[in-house]
């Protein structure tokens, strides 16, 4: 996790933040890669993918995403294992398998649709390329509504991809408001701005309790707390003992009461 990214939360000395560790600059495009993307022109690029995990989705679904992306003036890269969609429009290439942080990295990448795993989130945050997002499972929800509460992504679910032409006009939003590019460039900007890498910094660490023989002065006290002071188990019996005395207390002074009561009107009949 990054705190670009992650809402700020206190922790240990022994914890060490490593977000965006795999991302990188962008290498030179496959040849076949590179003219589609060129032949886009000044409308640039729209990549799509729903990560390794979904290779495709129902068929109505499909459809209704590829008749959206013919209705745009940029060319759409789609990664896409299914049947070809019968609404596919001469613009979208549909492929096996995309070098997608090569992808989002290219100066033509206008929008990157996808599930909102934590690569690819961290990869378009790294290259500063808005988001449209479909969560599907896991964390990828959450991933997204991150991304929507910092305006650097739009959100929707895959049950109103087909509804109303959501996923068109999601898309569109995105592309022609500025300030959806401008703040995941800002995010992008602030990520990058660190005295070394992400992977470097880990690198350092593990080598550097390696160095240490696990670096103890690190570790948090409760590594030497017993079992029942670390579960508080201690602290949940005095307050339980307490609890029971004071309830003991006022049931023996009610029956104390009670019993008082009691014979002062015996005596009196």
């Amino acid at each position: 996790m990054d705190f670009v990214f992650e809402f700020p939360r206190p922790t240990m000395p022994n914890v060490v933040y490593m977000g965006g560790f795999q991302c990188k600059p962008a290498k030179p495009l496959p040849e076949h890669l590179e003219e589609f993307v060129q032949s886009s022109g000044e409308h640039g690029v729209i990549l799509m993918s729903l990560g390794t995990f979904v290779s495709e989705l129902p068929a109505d679904v499909t459809n209704v995403i590829a008749a959206a992306f013919a209705k745009l003036p940029q060319k759409v890269i789609w990664r896409h294992k299914g049947d070809r969609p019968a609404t596919l429009g001469n613009n979208t290439l549909i492929v096996d398998w995309i070098p997608q942080n090569d992808l989002l990295g290219h100066p033509k990448m206008k929008l990157f649709v996808a599930h909102g795993g934590t690569n690819g989130v961290q990869e378009a945050m790294y290259h500063g390329v808005p988001v449209v997002g479909l969560p599907l499972f896991f964390d990828q929800f959450d991933n997204l509504l991150r991304l929507k509460e910092r305006g650097a992504a739009t959100l929707l679910t895959i049950n109103t991809v087909d509804k109303d032409n959501n996923f068109l006009e999601a898309i569109q939003e995105v592309l022609n408001e500025p300030s959806y590019r401008m703040n995941m460039q800002r995010l992008s900007r602030l990520h990058r701005d660190q005295p070394i890498t992400p992977l470097e910094n880990a690198i350092f660490w593990i080598e550097f309790v390696m160095r240490h023989k696990g670096a103890a002065h690190l570790k948090a006290e409760s590594y030497r707390m017993p079992w029942y002071s670390y579960h508080s188990v201690d602290v949940v019996l005095f307050l339980a003992g307490a609890v029971l005395l004071v309830l003991s207390t006022i049931f023996i002074f009610i029956w104390c009461l009670y019993t008082t009561v009691c014979k002062h009107k015996v005596k009196r009949d």
